[in-house]
C-alpha cells in the first residue's frame, strides 16, 4: 500500500478509530425481517481488520445513531467493548472519548458516510469515508476508500493504518507462516 507522505504522518499517531455503522460497516440499506427485526450483513474482512487494528493497540469504538441488536451482537463477536447506539450528538461522543484514552484529536481517525458523521470527521486526525459517502463528507476526508461501505472500505482503513504503523507485516505473519 502506498500512502502519501501527509497520509502516512496522520496514520502513524492513531490511538482510536470511531466507527459509524450503515454505511460504512454496511451497506447502508436497512434490511426488515417478517417479524419487524432489523437485520444486517457485515463483511467479515472488516471484522478481521478490526481483530488486528485493534490487538495492536488501536482502540476501536463504534458510535452509531441508530440502535440495533445486530450491532450489539457483531461488537460482541469482534471483542469490541465500547458501543455507542441511538447517538444523535457524536462529537459529544467523541470528546468524551478522547477524554476516556487521554487522546489529543489528532491521535484519533474517523470513518463515515454522511452528515451526522461531519462534525467527528473535521475534529479528527485522520477523516476517512467510503466512495458513495455524501458530498459533503468526502470533501473533508483526508482518505476515500476504494472499497464501498459493508464492502471491505473498514479493513482498508485498518490496513492503512497499520501499514503506517509498522504493525500491518507482525500481524499477517500469524496467518502466513
Amino acid at each position: 500500500m502506498t500512502l502519501s507522505p501527509e497520509l502516512y504522518a496522520r496514520a502513524q499517531g492513531i490511538r482510536l478509530l470511531v466507527l459509524d455503522v450503515d454505511g460504512v460497516l454496511t451497506d447502508g440499506r436497512l434490511y426488515y425481517g417478517a417479524s419487524g427485526e432489523e437485520l444486517k450483513a457485515f463483511h467479515i474482512r472488516d471484522g478481521l481488520g478490526l481483530k488486528l487494528l485493534h490487538a495492536s493497540g488501536v482502540q476501536v469504538v463504534i458510535v452509531t445513531g441508530r440502535t440495533s441488536r445486530a450491532v450489539e451482537l457483531r461488537a460482541e463477536n469482534l471483542g469490541l467493548r465500547y458501543v455507542f447506539q441511538g447517538i444523535s450528538d457524536k462529537l459529544a461522543v467523541f470528546e468524551q472519548l478522547l477524554v476516556r484514552f487521554a487522546l489529543k484529536p489528532t491521535a484519533a481517525a474517523a470513518i463515515g458516510d454522511d452528515l451526522p458523521d461531519l462534525p467527528v470527521l473535521r475534529r479528527c486526525g485522520l477523516a476517512a469515508c467510503v466512495p458513495e459517502a455524501s458530498a459533503q463528507v468526502r470533501g473533508c476526508a483526508h482518505y476515500v476508500t476504494d472499497r464501498p461501505g459493508g464492502g471491505g472500505a473498514v479493513r482498508e482503513v485498518c490496513d492503512l493504518l497499520m501499514t503506517a504503523q509498522g504493525t500491518l507485516e507482525a500481524a499477517m505473519h500469524e496467518y502466513i507462516k
